[in-house]
């Protein structure tokens, strides 16, 4: 410790408790975070079905583009968030039966004779088949969407609107999965 002569500034030593109450704290956050037994999703999920998984995609015939896209998106979502691949059906650990069953428009509002707003409804069936038993869901999801007042654009509007739904109903499909995962990791 310095003493102010001639100019100089004191110093200090850093008080004993603040350090320790900081310590306290960052030992106290670590502590409830791991030992209050949080997992992600994905670890449920795991628990669920194994590494290898088959997609299977039955599609409305009204609308057999988007078969190529629910696919795509289920394989994605098995490569990211749940590290696992995609298998032949006599490969594979667990199948996901994924179907199609259509979709509706509401409109919602209108200007000048044309829909400007609009709900779109789609329902999806999803059925897993796991070593651990089967799991099978249909889904409703609902999206709304604004549309400009022009029939060149409405058909691409049509076919987003419809991805976005058929994205939410394969999230809350993963949740209930999740759930399910998480259900049958506790009684085990």
């Amino acid at each position: 410790m310095i003493m102010e002569n001639k100019g100089f500034a004191k110093q200090t030593k850093p008080k004993l408790l603040t350090t320790h109450y900081s310590l306290l704290t960052l030992v106290t956050a670590l502590l409830l975070l791991t030992a209050c037994g949080y997992k992600p999703s994905a670890h449920a999920v795991r628990q669920l079905f194994g590494d290898s998984v088959y997609v299977e995609v039955n599609v409305d015939r009204a609308e057999p583009e988007n078969a190529p896209y629910v696919k795509d998106e289920m394989n994605r979502i098995v490569y990211t968030r749940f590290k696992g691949h995609v298998a032949s059906k006599e490969a594979a650990n667990t199948q996901i039966y994924i179907t199609y069953a259509g979709s509706s428009f509401t409109p919602l509002s209108y200007t000048n004779g044309y829909v400007t707003r609009y709900r779109t409804n789609v329902r999806v069936h999803f059925r897993m088949i796991t070593p651990k038993g089967q799991i099978a869901k249909t889904i409703s999801t609902v999206y709304e969407a604004d549309i400009q007042e022009s029939s060149l654009t409405s058909s691409a509007l049509r076919i987003e609107a419809i991805k976005k739904g058929l994205e939410k109903a394969l999230d809350e499909f993963m949740a209930y999965a999740s759930a399910k995962g998480m259900l049958a990791g506790n009684e085990e």
